[in-house]
């Protein structure tokens, strides 16, 4: 083969050779998830019995449940996501039971575990505080569940609250992860500051 061709040969194979493509898989990414600065004020409601701290991000929605007074959701726009408040009073003179403090804790931890299916843990934190005479269990639901976060609250007489975080989406407690961590910091200053409204303690 004359000299020029088979330059012009090997020059064009390893031109061929050099444009093939190589496909290499790319790790799973999520879309970044931005958490804004923010405060924190009370809850203004006329008439409820108790209150809390929740962030100046959120909205309350107290039209949620019609036949159940003082049921709210504190709600985040931007992330899709509410966190479920229920209020009870204890009745323990009630025949049925169904009201008093045994039947609404059972049935509070019972919502919780309906979640362990999908959860990886379900590691649970007491709470006292005796000068405002609140009282409660705070679930933390690792793994990719539907609520990641529950709690209750009481003064084991009168009054029983129950919370629980849901997001209206997919739960991926890896894409969640940074607003995970914000709910959950909301949440505990949610429970710290909680009040029974109309106490003599304030």
């Amino acid at each position: 083969m004359h000299p020029i061709r088979l330059i012009i040969v090997l020059f064009a194979a390893v031109a061929l050779y050099g444009c093939g493509s190589y496909s290499q898989p790319r790790p799973y990414g999520y879309y970044r998830i931005d958490v804004p600065s923010y405060g924190y004020h009370r809850t203004a409601l006329r008439g409820y019995p108790y209150s809390f701290e929740y962030a100046d991000i959120a909205y309350l929605d107290t039209a949620v449940d019609m036949a159940e007074p003082y049921w709210i959701d504190v709600v985040y726009p931007a992330f899709n996501a509410r966190i479920h408040c229920s209020y009870k009073p204890v009745m323990p003179a009630l025949q049925d039971g169904s009201a008093d403090l045994g039947h609404l804790t059972d049935d509070a931890i019972r919502f919780v575990f309906d979640h362990a299916i999908k959860a990886d843990a379900i590691p649970e934190q007491g709470y006292t505080n005796e000068e405002q005479r609140v009282y409660g269990v705070y679930y933390d639901l690792e793994g990719n569940t539907a609520s990641p976060v529950q709690f209750f609250l009481t003064d084991s007489t009168r009054h029983f609250f129950r919370a629980a975080l849901y997001y209206n989406c997919i739960p991926n407690a890896d894409s969640l992860a940074p607003v995970n961590e914000m709910m959950r910091r909301d949440i505990h200053r949610m429970i710290e500051s909680f009040r029974w409204q109309g106490s003599q303690r304030k």
